[in-house]
């Protein structure tokens, strides 16, 4: 494949629709193009909404099929309670603030509540790779929306955060570009079908398949 054919190939991969082949040897070109990895990162809005409407949509629907109405009222309610869940975190953050600010060396724990959709958290570090990430889950209407932060100075190198249910399924929920060697934190976002109670770890792997990090929510 030549470098032009890579370039184009973008969206393909973002999209998940090259095969196992294609996806190795672009993400080889991945690890060279920095170009590509900025592109890859940007298709991750696209990547979700189509997760959404997949989601959203019976089996027996033409997949060419147009969204109807109350796709969209069920995108807005998902977007309008997670900001209002958003805010309410940020109330309670500056909340918790004046409270240590009066009470001294006291601690607090303070959860949002609109029903039980808070954000939970974990984070790990592993010896072996000196990989750190931390994973911030958030449930919604289809699944988990995600956040993770990953610190990895042994880059490039292209990897993926995996979430493993408790059934043994497993779902990529997004993936990146490491730099060469920059141990500066990296924010991504990505979104799985598996609600936050049936995931039982979230993993970092390179796209060869080397273990890197395991985090375990409690």
């Amino acid at each position: 494949m030549r470098s032009l054919e890579r370039h184009r190939d973008v969206a393909a991969y973002a999209l998940g629709v090259l095969n196992e082949a294609e996806a190795f040897r672009f993400e080889d070109h991945l690890m060279e193009c920095p170009r590509c990895a900025a592109e890859v990162t940007e298709f991750g809005p696209v990547t979700r909404q189509l997760m959404l409407y997949r989601r959203s949509t019976p089996r027996f629907v033409h997949p060419m099929a147009q969204p109807g109405p109350q796709l969209l009222n069920r995108l807005l309610e998902s977007v309008a309670t997670r900001h209002r869940a958003r805010r309410r975190r940020t109330l309670y953050a500056v909340a918790a603030s004046v409270v240590f600010a009066f009470a001294g060396p006291t601690a607090a724990i303070m959860a949002s509540d609109d029903g039980g959709g808070s954000a939970r958290i974990v984070q790990a570090t592993d010896a072996r790779s000196g990989v750190w990430a931390q994973v911030t889950t958030e449930d919604e209407l289809y699944g988990s929306q995600v956040e993770l932060k990953v610190k990895d100075a042994a880059g490039p190198r292209a990897c993926h955060l995996v979430a493993v249910g408790r059934d043994g399924s497993e779902e990529t929920v997004t993936s990146w570009h490491a730099a060469d060697h920059d141990a500066r934190e990296d924010t991504m976002t990505g979104a799985t079908a598996m609600h936050s109670d049936e995931i039982v770890r979230y993993e970092v792997r390179t796209s060869g398949g080397e273990h890197l990090v395991t985090l375990k929510p409690r």
